[in-house]
């Protein structure tokens, strides 16, 4: 599979560094660039390429570190330079080649590099290696390409929604392809990831060494046909689910305490604010972490691993120069480590107005309760602030770090649902308050523009998605 390599330095690599990590592959080697200049290109003199370099950013969570590449890397003091190199799979060179990139940028800058114990420092010989005529043409995230697909190889602990893999989506979705990411059982994904590649064609495939390839969400046998990866059905027209994907393997203690009374908060919101000169974006957001969690976000960024201190003025400098591009703005954001939370937020500009569509997540371990309690005060607090238009909070067995396995999961549950009160007065009060004999919603705000908080159970309750399709069913009636 590709292989990644990355370099933790504490100061920035200049580029006399990067030329002398570039020159792992012997001088011979050709360096070209890529995205307007955001990524180097390491190429045998035939046209080959061996390794692709992004630019380094710059790093202002250290626990960032941790959560994308586990415990085995030393957890930087400060912010920190995140530089990755992938080696391509076209010839087994690339591999070592980025790895001595890596290790001597941290020769001379210091740091560290992942996966631990690859560095060298080695000039890697290279002589003699044949041209691909495939591989040139490839985009550098990019293993396999078909008129159907475009295939990543991965093996790393947590696949994030780096810059590489968000520019690949883009690609694809461009192309006309599917995005497949293929990964062993043992990789997991972070919520980003997994909502990316959650819509159609994309898949998360997994390579298993005894059960062949499976679909890391849905565990349906995948087979290769016509260019793509595709459901393996039997004799009767049906999928088949893949052996391990029905259980969880326990393949590390981790995986083993997702079991032993681990959950996620999940909260999905949608706000429409009037697109004034002075808004500023961010807030409902901001205002549901400090909510929940007594704390505001501490990092926002365009990719993982996130980079940037939280700063809502600079997010909505962002969205609004996208938005005189007539591009949507997509952002994460992350919390900290005592508290897990990651969220994003799809930033629009609507004829209703400025939309956040956020997604927000929240890991709890044993012994420690969801703040369940505290949802209709924060739907009062959005509603009533923020703008809200509606708000469904689910909660579900998980990770507490939010990262998600490729083995199944239950279904989150329903808690609560909100309208806000533009969706109340589209579906009209006096029904909206009475959906069913058995449910009556929580009223606030004003008289004459209330919002409606409707209580669906504790996160249990598998009635609940009963409770609150009855309810949608009656507001879609009412219009």
């Amino acid at each position: 599979m590709t292989k990644d390599v990355i370099a933790l330095t504490p100061t920035m690599p200049d580029p006399s560094t990067v030329l002398a990590g570039l020159y792992a592959g012997g001088p011979d080697l050709r360096v070209s660039t890529l995205a307007d200049g955001a990524v180097l290109q390491l190429c045998t003199p035939g046209g080959t390429p061996l390794v692709s370099v992004e630019a380094p950013y710059l790093v202002h969570h250290p626990h960032e570190a941790r959560r994308l590449l586990g415990d085995q890397v030393p957890l930087p003091e400060g912010p920190f330079w995140w530089t990755e190199a992938r080696a391509t799979t076209a010839h087994p060179e690339g591999e070592r080649i980025a790895a001595s990139f890596a290790g001597r940028l941290t020769t001379v800058l210091g740091g560290t590099v992942w996966p631990p114990h690859v560095a060298h420092t080695d000039v890697v010989p290279t002589a003699g290696l044949a041209p691909s005529a495939t591989c040139g043409s490839l985009p550098p995230a990019v293993d396999m390409q078909s008129d159907h697909a475009s295939v990543i190889l991965q093996d790393r602990p947590v696949i994030a929604l780096s810059s590489w893999l968000s520019h690949a989506l883009s690609a694809a979705a461009a192309g006309g392809r599917a995005l497949q990411l293929i990964t062993p059982p043992t990789c997991r994904l972070t919520q980003p990831t997994r909502a990316a590649l959650a819509a159609h064609p994309n898949r998360w495939i997994i390579q298993h060494p005894e059960h062949g390839y499976y679909d890391g969400v849905s565990g349906c046998q995948l087979r290769w046909r016509d260019g793509a990866f595709v459901p393996a059905l039997d004799d009767t027209g049906h999928a088949r689910v893949a052996e391990p994907f029905k259980s969880a393997p326990f393949v590390s203690g981790q995986d083993a305490a997702a079991a032993l009374g681990e959950q996620q908060l999940l909260l999905s919101i949608r706000t429409v604010q009037p697109a004034a000169e002075g808004l500023v974006l961010g807030g409902a957001l901001e205002a549901a972490w400090q909510h929940l969690t007594g704390t505001r976000p501490v990092g926002w960024g365009t990719a993982e691993p996130v980079n940037l201190p939280w700063n809502r003025r600079q997010l909505t400098d962002l969205a609004r120069t996208r938005a005189q591009k007539s591009e949507a703005t997509w952002l994460v954001a992350v919390g900290g480590p005592e508290q897990p939370g990651i969220a994003t937020t799809r930033v629009l500009h609507t004829s209703a107005g400025i939309e956040e569509h956020i997604a927000f997540a929240l890991g709890y371990g044993p012994g420690r309760t969801p703040p369940l309690a505290a949802l209709p005060e924060l739907a009062r607090l959005l509603t009533t602030r923020h703008e809200l238009a509606t708000m469904l909070t689910t909660l579900r067995a998980g990770r507490r770090d939010l990262t998600v396995p490729s083995y199944f999961e239950a279904l989150p549950l329903p808690v609560s649902f909100t309208l806000g009160p533009d969706a109340v007065r589209q579906a009209g009060p006096a029904r909206a308050e009475a959906p069913s004999p058995h449910l009556a919603p929580t009223r606030f705000g004003s008289a004459s523009a209330p919002a409606l908080h409707y209580t669906l159970g504790d996160g249990t309750q598998p009635g609940a998605w009963a409770q609150l399709q009855q309810v949608t069913r009656h507001l879609k009636q009412m219009r």
